[in-house]
């Protein structure tokens, strides 16, 4: 999987104008200097690389959370074993899954804003598997199944165009074929903090996800009173759509 999603930033990085070479940069005066990454179920930190490798060129310290997912707990205690390895203001930011571990592990003071890229936003006492239920079922969450072993997987053949429909096909189809499972422990546990009542947040939604509806993500940064900004991706927009998700994780390393 990691070599695989590694591929993948590769190849869409290779034409973007954002791949630019490297210089000295220099942040804007007050600007959070780190950013820590957290990514979602049934891919690798690595789903986080053509935007981590943006903030990287623009000067920002840039950390990506390797979830173990296996239960909520592991996965928050992971992200917050990044942020105690921050120095200074931080935003922290979630993909899909990952939303529901940075409203849990978002209370850190050091963490100045949060930032939910088609992500699940839960309040107190919600888990995955309430928010699941929320809105239209879409083709995504229709194909999540448990192996024998408990662990949650999107059916192979559908995963191409609910999660991926706007990477190449080949590409989508490998990442279907190497799925990291998300145990059901986790889609059952509810947050018992909600970091967004208490910081910035800002949202972006992915007009063409199919797997968090985009009525339902709207929901979601409603309810948080998120900034929230617009993209025509799937629901790997943080692959396709880096440049835009990365302009506004900068936007919220400048909220005051």
């Amino acid at each position: 999987m990691r070599n695989l999603l590694l591929s993948v930033a590769a190849v869409l990085m290779a034409g973007a104008t954002v791949a630019a070479p490297a210089q000295s940069a220099q942040l804007p005066k007050g600007a959070a200097h780190n950013i820590v990454l957290v990514h979602g179920a049934l891919v690798d930190q690595t789903s986080w690389k053509p935007v981590a490798d943006i903030l990287t060129k623009k000067g920002y310290n840039v950390t990506l959370v390797e979830n173990p997912l296996t239960s909520l707990a592991a996965d928050v205690d992971a992200t917050k074993q990044a942020l105690a390895k921050q120095s200074g203001k931080t935003v922290l930011v979630g993909h899909s899954w990952g939303g529901v571990v940075i409203t849990q592990a978002g209370d850190d003071p050091n963490v100045s804003a949060l930032v939910y890229v088609s992500a699940f936003a839960p309040d107190v006492g919600e888990s995955l598997a309430i928010l699941a239920k929320s809105g239209p079922a879409t083709e995504g969450a229709v194909a999540i199944h448990p192996d024998e072993k408990g662990n949650l997987y999107i059916d192979p053949k559908v995963f191409p165009s609910a999660v991926a429909a706007d990477l190449p096909p080949e590409i989508a189809e490998s990442l279907a074929n190497h799925q990291l499972p998300l145990n059901h422990t986790a889609f059952e546990a509810p947050v018992d903090e909600a970091a967004w009542h208490d910081k910035p947040t800002f949202y972006v939604i992915s007009t063409k996800d199919k797997v968090i509806a985009p009525e339902v993500q709207k929901i979601f940064a409603n309810r948080m009173k998120a900034q929230t900004t617009e993209v025509a991706g799937s629901h790997a927009s943080l692959v396709v759509h880096a440049k835009e998700v990365a302009a506004v994780i900068e936007k919220a390393a400048l909220e005051k």
